[in-house]
């Protein structure tokens, strides 16, 4: 299934899960050739704009693409919150299992805890991504 926002197909309600609103401002992180791009122009549809790689001011959203051998995933969540504005969140979209560059759930949720950060959802976004969204725990302050 892909995240193509095609009237009637119901792939508009996959990225519609993510809350993406018109004008939010959406950094992506991590693209390689792998990601999806039905996912980034459903996601730019969703937003009624271009997703941006280098942030001018904070951003709403970070769409980071996440696979194991990336790196640690600890920096890379920091490193996303390098742009991110106090009340934004981070998508975090990672490949599913039995997919090249799978990552374990465990180390999704460990991961998140030592960046500052609480999975609030996760959810299949596509045939071979699933979605999660990370925020910082509520009261809390970067």
């Amino acid at each position: 299934m892909s995240a193509t926002a095609r009237p009637g197909d119901g792939e508009t309600s996959v990225v519609s899960k993510m809350g993406l609103k018109p004008g939010l401002v959406v950094q992506e992180l991590g693209w390689d050739e792998d990601a999806d791009d039905d996912i980034r122009v459903a996601i730019e549809d969703a937003v009624d704009g271009e997703l941006v790689e280098e942030a001018m001011e904070a951003v709403d959203v970070v769409l980071l693409w996440w696979r194991d051998g990336d790196g640690d995933l600890v920096d890379g969540l920091v490193d996303a919150l390098t742009d991110l504005d106090d009340s934004g969140y981070i998508w975090l979209l990672t490949p599913k299992v039995g997919r090249d560059g799978f990552v374990d759930a465990t180390d999704v949720a460990e991961g998140a805890v030592t960046a500052g950060l609480a999975v609030t959802s996760t959810f299949s976004l596509s045939s071979d991504w699933s979605a999660s969204k990370l925020v910082p725990p509520k009261g809390s302050r970067r």
